[in-house]
């Protein structure tokens, strides 16, 4: 009978832990954190809407209804709100940042492709084309790309936890 070796719990943490502190690892610089603050205050307002119904949004049951009712399976909205909504408070306060870009960069890249993309490049200001372009999706984008590549910044909590 084989019999596996024994690892103390000790050892599996000496894989996890760099790897998560990598995970967090960010310096200290504070075009990072305005980046990261201007996204998720952006993020999480949308977050709220469908969350909660704050800012003349649908709500979390609305939503989820519009989400399915437009093709989208009931797991990918519940993530696509969670995204927003978590994720946004995750940007504000930098926690898990780059988790939390690259659900915002995954929920911007499905809206373009689905409700964007056929209407140009153009937001809608004047309200005479049929929806809205893919411009500010792009910078959304361009944001989460680069807190995913550079991480939180100065005055996040990935910052604090990567230190100690």
């Amino acid at each position: 009978m084989h019999q596996k070796p024994s690892r103390s719990p000790g050892a599996r943490y000496a894989i996890v832990e760099p790897m998560f502190r990598k995970l967090l690892a960010t310096p200290n610089d504070w075009a990072l954190t305005l980046l990261r603050l201007a996204a998720g205050g952006m993020i999480l307002a949308h977050g709220l809407q469908k969350t909660f119904g704050w800012f003349d949004g649908p709500g979390f049951s609305a939503q989820m209804a519009g989400f399915e009712s437009g093709g989208i399976p009931a797991v990918f909205a519940f993530l696509a709100i969670m995204a927003e909504f978590l994720g946004g408070i995750g940007l504000i306060i930098g926690a898990l940042t780059r988790i939390a870009a690259f659900g915002l960069a995954v929920n911007m890249l499905v809206a373009v492709k689905m409700f964007n993309w056929a209407n140009g490049f153009f937001m809608n200001w004047n309200g005479r084309h049929k929806g809205e372009g893919f411009e500010f999706h792009l910078l959304a984008i361009t944001i989460a790309i680069v807190l995913m590549a550079k991480g939180a910044g100065a005055l996040s909590v990935d910052r604090a936890l990567a230190k100690n």
